[in-house]
């Protein structure tokens, strides 16, 4: 019974600590995207946008701080960017619906905006309130709400749960 009960604790963190794409703030994607930085380059013929030194960016309750950011538009017509985000360590927080902030951070970021595919490298770590994942790498499939945290050789990946945390809605 015990076990049942760590798994579906397990499973129930798992959800809570990577529904921030399917249950983030939904009037986030609506607001206008704000980027700060130091300096900011463009190349127009590779279609790469890179923002450099003390990168903030805003959209709703998003917020992402990092060194450097790269913005590459495909030059085909699937006009889908792929995002990097360099820090030490990049950080970001969102505001879920239900009130609860996730927070994040990683010393590389990469977003696929056409996969979906969110992968988080370097000292890797997804937090709800005190429930926290630790990893070297945590990979995020938004679409299928699918998430693995690995380490390569560099210890094992941390999970930190507390269950009346996990129950509250």
């Amino acid at each position: 019974m015990k076990f049942k009960t760590l798994s579906k604790s397990l499973l129930l963190a798992g959800t809570l600590l990577l529904s921030f794409s399917a249950s983030a703030l939904k009037s986030d994607t609506q607001q206008p995207i704000n980027i700060t930085s130091d300096n900011q380059s463009l190349d127009l013929e590779k279609n790469i946008v890179t923002f450099s030194d003390n990168v903030v960016i805003t959209q709703g309750s998003i917020l992402i701080n990092a060194r450097q950011v790269t913005i590459t538009r495909p030059a085909d017509s699937s006009g889908k960017e792929k995002i990097e985000a360099l820090g030490s360590p990049v950080t970001f927080q969102q505001q879920l619906d239900n009130g609860k902030p996730i927070n994040g951070r990683a010393g590389k970021v990469n977003y696929d905006l056409g996969s979906q595919y969110l992968v988080l490298t370097g000292n890797a770590q997804l937090k709800q309130l005190d429930s926290q994942i630790d990893a070297e790498v945590i990979t995020y499939d938004v679409q299928q709400q699918k998430m693995i945290a690995k380490n390569s050789g560099k210890g094992r990946v941390k999970t930190i749960l507390y269950p009346s945390q996990l129950q509250q809605k």
